[in-house]
């Protein structure tokens, strides 16, 4: 009896993506910028020091001292993986946040946004959209396949991020690991390089200032234009919506 033999797509035309470099990604509300201690930390620091409870999935922080969060940057966030960005309020001129590509794996082309840590100003708003739409575009316009998003299974604002940017859950792994002596669940959710052209309109399009009445409000919620591209959605946020 011959074995049943079964292998996936070849990929004949596909070449390893660049990995990404320490260059900045600029968009109409955020500029992406390269970590640097010296530049950022003091800054990011004040912009953080209003809330502590953001560091609750962190492995890291809260940070009692500005000279802390600089030494921690330092020695942390000043590498290539993770490649960790400071996003600028282009209209405010300050720094408001944090996030990073990491387990950046060009031989199989993918890699992970992680490490995000947006203060109480940057949290649900269009530049904190913008700086997932920019990390995003700069993926898959390399040639990255996969682009992945991993999060603390308790932790429902990332999970519900997760789904609205239109990233599909693949599942929650079981005792995946311990952090701050807690167990950690971890949910995953990724999009692919055949999801991005569909997302990228729809990231468009959420992000017009068309989209925003004179209040600011949206008109069209983002969740609704990616919900059509998700392969799969969340369990957990689909038991809780009923």
């Amino acid at each position: 009896m011959q074995e049943d033999r079964r292998l996936d797509e070849a990929l004949p035309r596909w070449n390893a993506p660049p990995a990404p470099r320490r260059e900045p990604l600029e968009g109409r509300l955020v500029r992406l910028e390269p970590m640097d201690a010296d530049r950022h930390a003091a800054e990011l620091h004040r912009a953080f020091s209003r809330d502590t409870a953001m560091w609750d999935y962190l492995p890291y922080g809260p940070f009692a001292s500005a000279a802390g969060y600089h030494r921690w940057v330092r020695e942390f966030a000043s590498g290539e993986d993770p490649l960790f960005y400071a996003v600028r309020d282009l209209a405010e001129g300050r720094c408001t946040g944090v996030a990073s590509f990491l387990r950046i794996k060009p031989e199989s082309g993918s890699l992970e946004i992680g490490h995000v840590a947006f203060s109480p100003e940057l949290r649900q708003t269009a530049a904190a959209t913008e700086v997932f739409y920019l990390m995003m575009r700069w993926a898959f316009g390399a040639g990255y396949r996969r682009l992945e998003w991993k999060c603390d299974a308790t932790n429902l604002a990332s999970r519900r991020a997760a789904e609205r940017l239109g990233l599909s859950y693949e599942g929650t792994f079981r005792q995946a690991n311990v952090v701050r002596g807690r167990n950690r669940d971890t949910a995953w959710f990724a999009a692919i390089d055949k999801d991005w052209s569909a997302l990228e309109e729809a990231f468009r399009a959420w992000l017009e200032p068309a989209n925003f009445g004179a209040t600011g409000r949206q008109r069209e919620r983002l969740g609704n234009l990616t919900s059509l591209v998700r392969v799969s959605s969340d369990p957990m946020l689909r038991d809780l919506a009923r």
